[in-house]
C-alpha cells in the first residue's frame, strides 16, 4: 500500500473543491492547477499550492498532459486526481502517471481505453452478455457507411461520439432528411471536444429512463455496487436533475441493475470508481447498456447521501492499494437524495450558455449541500463547462427531498448572469416530476416548463420602493424625501423605478399607493433577508439584497430582479435589427450559406461554439443572407452582429 501525502487535482471549480474537502479531512496536502483567467477562483485559493498551466483555452492549459505531470513533479505531488471532464478519461494521462511513478486516482489505462471507446465498449458488453441496443459501431466508419447503416438501424436513431461524454457529439435524428447535417455537426463537436470525430449509431428509445449504477472495484478482486441513480431529466442529452435511489423500481429490478453493472466492471478488470449507464424501458422492464464512465460522476453526492459513504475517500484508498472499505452486504441505503445542476445558461433561449461576473451570490448552505465552483464576485468564463454549482438535498422519502430542494432554490440569491434556477424550480414542482413519471424526453413533452415565470413588475416596484425607502432611513412615509407636490391641498409623491427593463411610476397619496390606477393599502415587511408584500388581494414574497441606496435585488422563485430608483433615461440599449447577433461569447465554427443566399425558415445560417457545445443559429423566416461580419475561427462577444439578414416581404 502507498500512502498518498500530496495530491494534485487536475481540474477546476466545484469538483476540485470537493476533492480538497476530503483531502483536508485525511491530512493530505493539495495542489491546484489553473489557467491564467482562473487565478482568483476558490479552488486556487483553497489549495495548499497552485500552479498556472497556461492560457484560458483548455487545450493550452487543463488538457496539456506534459504540464500536468511537470506540475506534479515540481510540487512533489505523489498522486493525481483528474476529477471529471478534461483528462479524467484520458489513457495518455494514466500512462504518463505510471511512467512518472505518480499514482493515478482512477482505473488503469486499458479500462479507460476500452470504455472510453463507445464502439469497443458496446462490443465488449455484448460479448459479456450485458444487453445493448441495436446499432452500428464499425470502427472508423465513413460518412457513406454511416448513411447506409442509418436505414438499417432505423429512425429515430442517435448519433453518438465514440470518444464522447457529457452529451457532446450526440444528435437525435428523426428522419433520413436530417441525417447529413446532424452527422456533420456531431463529428465537428466531437472533434472539438475530444480531438476524435468518430461516431456510432444506436436505436433511439423515445420513451425510456436513464438509470445508472455506481460501481467500485479494487486490486484485490473485489467489486461492488452502491445502488442506482435516476438521471432521466436532461436537456440536450445532459443531466440536470439526478436522484437516488431510482424511484418506482422493485427490488428484483434494482438487483438486476446492480449485478449487470458489476458484471460490466469485472469484464474489464476494473479498479476504482465507475458508473455503468443504462437505458430502462419501464413498459417492458428491459434495460440496455449505454456506456461506462471510468471516473467519478458529477452526481456522486446523491449516492454519498443515501449510503453515508465518502466516494472520494474510497477512490484515494483504492488508488493507494487498499481493499474496498466495505463488502457488498455491508453497504446499506437509507432515505432519498436529489441533486440539481445549476448552469450559467438561458433556458428561454434554448439553454444557450451565459458568461459574466457573479455580481451578487449567496448559497443556501443552511438548506442544502452546495458543491460550488464560484463565490460572489467571481467571473464565469465562456471557455469551460457552464455548470457553476450543484445543490443536493436529503429526505426520508422522495417527496421530502424534493420539497427541501425547492426550498433551497427559493433561497438562492444569484445575480449577474442568466441561470437555470427558475427553470429547475418549475421542473421540481411539475406534477409529472413530482409523481416520478420520468423519461429522457420529459422536457420535450412539457415545453411550457421552458417558459419563464412572470412576476408583475408593479408588485416588484412596490416592494422595492418600500425597501429602498427603509434603507435610506426616512420615516414611516415610504416616499418621504422624494420630490412631492400638493395640488388642492392633497400631497402626491411620485417615484420612478426601473424594474428589470420596465419603467414603473408609483404614486403615494393620502396613505394609499397607486400603480396602474389601482389604489390599495400597501404593507411591505423586510427583515434584512426576506420580504413579504400585501397590496389589496395580491401578495409577493422572496429574498432581497440592497446593493446601494438606489438599487435593490429581489429574488422571487429563483429569479433575480434588479430595481433601480430614478434611473438615467440614457441607459437604455437599442436592439440590433436586420441581422443575427451572437447570443453568447464564443468562436465561429461554421458558416452554412454564402452571402446572397436565399434561406427558408429553419435553415442553418451560422454555428458558434461556446462552453464546449455547438449552437446553430437558424433563420426564423424566409429571407436573404446579405453579408457575414465574421469568418470561421473568429472569437466573438455576446451581442456582436454576425450576419446581415433581410426577411422577405411575404414574411
Amino acid at each position: 500500500m502507498a500512502k498518498i501525502r500530496k495530491l494534485l487535482i487536475a481540474n477546476r471549480g466545484e469538483i476540485a473543491r470537493r476533492i480538497m474537502r476530503t483531502c483536508r479531512q485525511q491530512g493530505i496536502a493539495t495542489v491546484a492547477v489553473y489557467s491564467d483567467i482562473d487565478a482568483t477562483l476558490p479552488h486556487v485559493r483553497e489549495a495548499d499550492q497552485a500552479v498556472c498551466l497556461g492560457a484560458a483555452p483548455a487545450r493550452e492549459s487543463y488538457l496539456v498532459i506534459d504540464k500536468i505531470i511537470a506540475a506534479a513533479k515540481d510540487t512533489g505531488a505523489d498522486a493525481i486526481h483528474p476529477g471529471y471532464g478534461f483528462l479524467s478519461e484520458n489513457t495518455e494521462l494514466a500512462a504518463a502517471c505510471e511512467k512518472a511513478g505518480i499514482i493515478f486516482v482512477g482505473p488503469n489505462a486499458r479500462a479507460i481505453e476500452v470504455m472510453g471507446d463507445k464502439a469497443a465498449a458496446r462490443q465488449l458488453m455484448a460479448a459479456s452478455k450485458v444487453p445493448v441496443l441495436p446499432g452500428f459501431d464499425e470502427e472508423g466508419a465513413s460518412d457513406e457507411a454511416l448513411v447506409k447503416a442509418s436505414t438499417d438501424v432505423g429512425f429515430p436513431l442517435l448519433i453518438k461520439a465514440v470518444a464522447g461524454g457529457g452529451g457532446k457529439g450526440m444528435r437525435v435524428v428523426n428522419s433520413e432528411a436530417e441525417f447529413n447535417e446532424a452527422l456533420a455537426s456531431a463529428r465537428r463537436e466531437a472533434r472539438n471536444a475530444f480531438a476524435d470525430d468518430r461516431v456510432l449509431l444506436e436505436r433511439y428509445l423515445p420513451a425510456a429512463r436513464h438509470v445508472e449504477v455506481q460501481v467500485f472495484a479494487d486490486n484485490h478482486g473485489n467489486a461492488v455496487h452502491l445502488f442506482e441513480r435516476d438521471c432521466s431529466v436532461q436537456r440536450r442529452h445532459q443531466k440536470i436533475i439526478e436522484e437516488a435511489p431510482a424511484p418506482g423500481l422493485d427490488e428484483a429490478t434494482r438487483q438486476a441493475f446492480g449485478e449487470a453493472a458489476v458484471q460490466a466492471a469485472r469484464a474489464i478488470d476494473y479498479r476504482g470508481a465507475g458508473t455503468v449507464e443504462f437505458l430502462y424501458a419501464p413498459a417492458s422492464g428491459e434495460f440496455f447498456f449505454m456506456e461506462m464512465n471510468t471516473r467519478l460522476q458529477v452526481e456522486h453526492p446523491v449516492t454519498e447521501m443515501i449510503t453515508g459513504e465518502d466516494l472520494v475517500a474510497w477512490q484515494l484508498a483504492v488508488a493507494g492499494g487498499a481493499p474496498l472499505p466495505r463488502s457488498q452486504q455491508d453497504i446499506r441505503r437509507h432515505g432519498h437524495a436529489m441533486e440539481v445542476r445549476l448552469y450559467a445558461e438561458n433556458p428561454q433561449q434554448g439553454f444557450l450558455p451565459s458568461s459574466g461576473r457573479l455580481q451578487h451570490l449567496r448559497w443556501p448552505h443552511e438548506l442544502a449541500r452546495v458543491d460550488a465552483g464560484y463565490e460572489s464576485g467571481d467571473k464565469v468564463e465562456e471557455y469551460y463547462d457552464p455548470m457553476i454549482a450543484k445543490l443536493i438535498c436529503f429526505g426520508e422519502d422522495r417527496d421530502a427531498a424534493r420539497q427541501q430542494l425547492i426550498s433551497a432554490l427559493q433561497n438562492l440569491e444569484l445575480h449577474g448572469i442568466h441561470h437555470n434556477a427558475p427553470f429547475l424550480l418549475r421542473v421540481l414542482a411539475d406534477d409529472a416530476f413530482a409523481n416520478a413519471d420520468l423519461d429522457t424526453r420529459l422536457l420535450e413533452h412539457r415545453p411550457y416548463l421552458m417558459e419563464a415565470s412572470t412576476t408583475a413588475p408593479e408588485l416588484l416596484a412596490l416592494a422595492a420602493g418600500r425597501l429602498l425607502a427603509d434603507e435610506t432611513q426616512h420615516d414611516s412615509n415610504p416616499w418621504q424625501g422624494l420630490h412631492g407636490w400638493r395640488p388642492l391641498g392633497r400631497q402626491f409623491i411620485l417615484n420612478q423605478l426601473k424594474v428589470d427593463e420596465a419603467l414603473i411610476t408609483v404614486r403615494e397619496m393620502d396613505g394609499s399607493t397607486t400603480v396602474a390606477e389601482q389604489d390599495h393599502a400597501l404593507d411591505v415587511t423586510g427583515d434584512g433577508q426576506r420580504f413579504r408584500l400585501h397590496w389589496g388581494n395580491q401578495g409577493l414574497q422572496g429574498r432581497y439584497a440592497l446593493l446601494d441606496t438606489d438599487t435593490v435585488l429581489l429574488f422571487v422563485d429563483g429569479q433575480a430582479h434588479c430595481i433601480i430608483r430614478n434611473p438615467s433615461r440614457d441607459s437604455a440599449q437599442q436592439a440590433c435589427e436586420g441581422g443575427f447577433v451572437a447570443p453568447m461569447s464564443g468562436a465561429i465554427v461554421a458558416l452554412h450559406v454564402a452571402p446572397g443566399s436565399q434561406v427558408d425558415a429553419g435553415d442553418a445560417v451560422i454555428t458558434l461554439e461556446a462552453m464546449k457545445m455547438e449552437h446553430t443559429l437558424r433563420a426564423t423566416a424566409p429571407g436573404t443572407v446579405h453579408d457575414f461580419h465574421v469568418a470561421e475561427g473568429d472569437s466573438v462577444s455576446e451581442g456582436t452582429l454576425l450576419v446581415e439578414f433581410e426577411a422577405s416581404s411575404e414574411s
